[in-house]
């Protein structure tokens, strides 16, 4: 479904800064009968200051349009909105739908689409209502689907220039975690594949109504134009990569051998030729080693 915003006279500088009012977002919220979404996990912004950054980080400006995930009552968007050329935005909940269509009804190059992001023809939709458009996505992501949403923009390999996004503190310190390193996992190594990514700010979980238990942080990932490795099999690669990190606390042999289902003296060849030390961890590796391992193993 989508809503096609109709334009109003209205001051939009008051307005967003309404939309970052927790009083506002009450009034709003109540008047339409719509009610915070634990299972969606929306934590609306009210830091005022937090949407501009996003949108400045992110890349919005002339020339430029945006795929938002999660608009939630549209802080974002507006920010968005009066920077891009126009604005995507997908947000799953039909119960804001119409505080959306009072939000922004002064931003004519919005459109909200009711869907699910992990189940849209995110192609289909850029080629749709973005063409012509240097693409970035920004999003003020629910936790519950951060690892989802950011793997599914990466492996279809969209349109896009970049990856803004505000996740869980924790769960930035993963995905931008250098390779090798404590904290690096298997979505570390995916995201070193597919981008460049890194850390640009925190925000405290008191920036947010209802706060969460945690802070957050935003992060970029600039899409690269070639991997950083070559591998023959790529679906191979993340096997190996996802295998590795299952079990982390175990060598790199005794982890593929389990999750691989080989027998330890096949692995161990395998690492022999890829020149990978059967009793290194995989934290240890290199995206140069997981490569090398998937080109052996092929």
């Amino acid at each position: 479904m989508t809503i096609f915003i109709a334009p109003k006279i209205a001051a939009k500088e008051n307005i967003m800064q309404d939309l970052t009012n927790p009083k506002t977002i009450k009034s709003l919220m109540q008047k339409h009968g719509v009610h915070f979404s634990k299972r969606l996990g929306q934590n609306f912004i009210v830091n005022p200051g937090v949407c501009p950054k996003i949108a400045e980080a992110g890349g919005a400006g002339p020339g430029v349009g945006a795929l938002e995930i999660g608009p939630g009552i549209g802080a974002l968007t507006r920010q968005l909105a009066g920077s891009c050329e126009r604005v995507v935005s997908v947000e799953i909940d039909k119960a804001l739908l119409p505080v959306l269509g009072e939000t922004l009804a002064d931003c004519p190059n919005v459109r909200v689409i009711n869907a699910d992001a992990l189940k849209i023809d995110l192609r289909a939709l850029i080629g749709e209502h973005l063409a012509g458009l240097e693409v970035i996505v920004c999003a003020n992501l629910p936790y519950y689907i951060t690892s989802p949403v950011l793997m599914r923009l990466l492996e279809s390999r969209l349109p896009i220039r970049a990856i803004t996004v505000m996740v869980q503190k924790e769960a930035a310190q993963r995905i931008c975690a250098p390779l090798p390193s404590r904290q690096a996992g298997a979505i570390t190594a995916a995201v070193h594949y597919y981008s460049a990514p890194r850390q640009l700010f925190t925000v405290s979980k008191g920036s947010f109504l209802p706060a969460p238990k945690v802070d957050s942080a935003v992060i970029r990932l600039d899409i690269r134009k070639q991997p950083p490795v070559q591998v023959q099999d790529e679906a191979l690669l993340f096997r190996v990569v996802r295998g590795a990190f299952a079990q982390r606390r175990k060598t790199i042999l005794n982890s593929l051998s389990s999750a691989l289902s080989l027998d330890k003296g096949a692995v161990a060849a395998t690492l022999e030729r890829a020149g990978v030390p059967p009793a290194a961890r995989p934290e240890a590796l290199t995206m140069e080693a997981f490569a090398a391992i998937t080109n052996a193993l092929e």
